[in-house]
């Protein structure tokens, strides 16, 4: 039987180890997945959003492991808990719902291929600019520490530091103590365009 799910901004949702309680379809908000490594560093593998499969629930409640990465509230959320013990009935059961969920997770592949399709193909000064792009709020602002960036485009702090230096003395951004400040979109757009 579903039941309402909510968590406020910044809540942990689940973590490596933790055994999963069911299945969360999002009305409204966004979960961010990350993994960490031996070494302490993060990167992001994917958010999920209404409509949206959590490839990290999915496994859990399919295969029966626990979390191997972490999920945290980027934004308040709303939504629906399948329990773990009805989600495999459902999946047996509902064609609407287990089409949805097939087609949920087939989506999430074809992101996660492209993921390492950016990180193994792309230049990083375009991955960087990517998410400088998206990040930005509408004046030109992201509002993001250098380790954050360093997770969204999967590499370390003190490359970020370097190349958004790099970036800074070309007139492409402004960094300031709460941020970096985008002065030239369209130089940004550029460099993802020619991702060499």
């Amino acid at each position: 039987m579903m039941r309402k799910f909510e968590a406020p901004k910044g809540k942990v949702i689940f973590q490596p180890g933790q055994d999963c309680p069911g299945f969360v379809t999002l009305s409204a908000g966004t979960i961010k997945v990350t993994l960490t490594g031996a070494s302490g560093r993060e990167v992001v593998l994917y958010r999920v959003r209404p409509g949206d499969v959590c490839l990290q629930t999915f496994s859990c409640l399919v295969e029966g492991n626990s979390y191997s990465a972490e999920g945290v509230a980027e934004t308040d959320l709303e939504g629906d808990l399948v329990p773990a013990e009805d989600f495999q009935r459902r999946l047996a059961q509902d064609d609407a719902f287990r089409s949805r969920i097939m087609h949920s997770v087939a989506s999430r592949f074809f992101e996660y291929q492209l993921l390492i399709e950016e990180v193994v193909l792309t230049s990083f000064d375009a991955r960087l600019a990517k998410v400088l792009l998206r990040l930005a709020d509408a004046s030109g602002k992201v509002t993001a520490t250098h380790a954050a960036l360093a997770s969204e485009t999967a590499s370390g702090r003190a490359y970020v530091s370097r190349r958004l230096s790099e970036f800074s003395r070309r007139g492409l951004v402004r960094q300031m103590a709460d941020g970096v400040a985008l002065l030239d979109r369209p130089a940004l757009e550029r460099i993802v365009a020619d991702p060499r």
